[in-house]
């Protein structure tokens, strides 16, 4: 496997992100307000995983705060999860802000997406206040973790 850092524009990401969003829509709805949040076209920090030359994992982290990156668009093809990809897009992204001078950060997803709340708990995210508008998105859920 090998990671790529990269940006918005890559054709692979924007491929994992239509994924992302169905599978999204299939979980909450196509009408969940989390959806409002699926835009990729000001992400400049965009984490690609590839096995065989075939991006099969995606993530991407924004600036939230100047202490603080958002990590956001973080997805694994169904056939390969369970092999670890998400916690290597993960470490990169954390990585990645560390090295942008960054010492945090923030996540936000909805209830009905368990495997992405069991990657963040393994890798010591911890729940904190609803931020921004999510305050008003009953199932959103927030996480957050220092780097």
């Amino acid at each position: 496997m090998k990671i790529l850092r990269t940006n918005a524009h890559n054709s692979e990401f924007k491929r994992l992100v239509h994924l992302l969003n169905a599978d999204l829509a299939e979980r909450d709805g196509k009408t969940h307000p989390l959806a409002q949040f699926n835009d990729i076209s000001n992400l400049n920090h965009v984490v690609l995983v590839l096995k065989n030359d075939s991006a099969v994992g995606c993530g991407a982290i924004a600036t939230y705060d100047v202490n603080t990156m958002e990590i956001k668009r973080m997805y694994v093809s169904p056939e390969t999860r369970g092999q670890r990809i998400g916690e290597k897009i993960l470490s990169e992204l954390e990585n990645w802000s560390k090295e942008l001078g960054y010492s945090r950060c923030i996540l936000f997803m909805g209830s009905k997406q368990p495997e992405a709340c069991k990657l963040y708990q393994r890798n010591k995210y911890y729940p904190i206040e609803k931020y921004g508008i999510l305050k008003n998105i009953p199932d959103s859920i927030c996480l957050a973790k220092d780097v």
